[in-house]
């Protein structure tokens, strides 16, 4: 008994600690603390409230790839599991002191793992949206790459991929999400050897209607295929760019547009669809008529679908200016992902 007795006293510094810091942070207060540390989970004292957001409860924290409840092992299977309460009496008091050594442990564990769920710490939508991106790329390329041939760009198929200049190094891969759909991932893949390699990624849109392998003009979706990379500009000072860059004021967005689609043409890089290479992006030649639209760009993302272009965040484009060299012969594979597989 005066060991038992010896837990419960020591047990009650760190719940008032937790406590005093679980008010703070809007889970329950002193007198409702044991409801979470004893079973991870709400019960009748703290009004069924649901478990945070995070998971971070004290004995919900994983060890082993199991969790220990007050009164049994709670499986991890599926994320929720479940407490066999059956013998709850002496066993979990014979517990008791371990548990409260846990909680010790763990108090300072579970305010970290509240912060870093709450805040991006000041990281901006772009680079959110890019390294959002690169963690699912990252995910997918690890899932595949027991079936992935790395002499391949990922993801397309014989027709397309025999499109690729045997000669480029450099390859803009742009995968839509479904034919009539205008989120995009953008992935650029650089060649070492005979090994095509991801780079960096981001997500991205194309056109506001999806995809065609027949466009035209003002329909609204992006056209599938294999296009070289000749030529950059927009409306902001040259980032370094090593395509060849053309600054004006004509790359401008009206301003009777959209004030999210002003700045879309800060930086661009042109699509050789129905254009002269070698000239500035804002050149209004198309050579294969206008029915076959043009002026078909890389370019700044507003959050939303096209007109027929490839939108991505802006550190996206600088990195792509900076990174895309003509010496490497940089090309853009473009489609949804089912046309690309073909």
């Amino acid at each position: 008994m005066g060991r038992k007795r010896a837990a419960r006293s020591s047990d009650r510094p760190c719940k008032v600690r937790v406590a005093e810091w679980s008010e703070a942070n809007g889970f329950p207060g002193p007198g409702k603390v044991s409801a979470w540390t004893a079973h991870g989970r709400p019960d009748a004292r703290d009004g069924g409230r649901p478990r945070p957001v995070c998971g971070a409860t004290m004995d919900r924290m994983r060890i082993g790839g199991t969790r220990r409840g007050r009164t049994g092992t709670v499986n991890d299977a599926g994320g929720a599991g479940s407490v066999d309460d059956k013998g709850a009496g002496d066993a979990g008091a014979r517990r008791g002191a371990a548990r409260v050594g846990l909680a010790v442990v763990v108090c300072g564990a579970l305010v970290m793992s509240a912060a870093a769920c709450g805040g991006s710490g000041g990281t901006s939508d772009g680079a959110k949206a890019d390294t959002n991106a690169a963690e699912s790329g990252g995910r997918t390329d690890r899932a595949a790459a027991g079936t992935a041939d790395p002499t391949r760009v990922p993801g397309v198929g014989d027709r397309l991929q025999k499109q690729i200049p045997a000669k480029s190094r450099q390859v803009v891969a742009v995968y839509g999400e479904g034919r009539n759909d205008a989120d995009a991932t953008v992935v650029l893949y650089t060649k070492s050897g005979s090994t095509w390699k991801k780079t960096r990624s981001w997500e991205g849109h194309n056109g506001k209607k999806g995809w065609t392998t027949d466009h035209r003009e003002g329909d609204k979706r992006s056209p599938v295929g294999v296009f070289t990379l000749s030529d950059a500009g927009g409306v902001l000072a040259d980032p370094g760019a090593k395509l060849p860059y053309s600054r004006s004021a004509s790359f401008q967005a009206p301003h009777y547009w959209a004030k999210s689609h002003w700045h879309d043409f800060d930086y661009v890089i042109a699509i050789d669809y129905n254009r002269v290479k070698g000239t500035s992006p804002i050149d209004p030649t198309r050579p294969e008529g206008q029915s076959k639209g043009g002026s078909i760009w890389l370019h700044m993302d507003h959050g939303s679908g096209t007109s027929a272009c490839v939108s991505l965040s802006k550190s996206g484009m600088e990195y792509l200016l900076r990174t895309l060299d003509p010496a490497l012969h940089p090309v853009i594979v473009m489609g949804d992902r089912a046309e690309l597989k073909a």
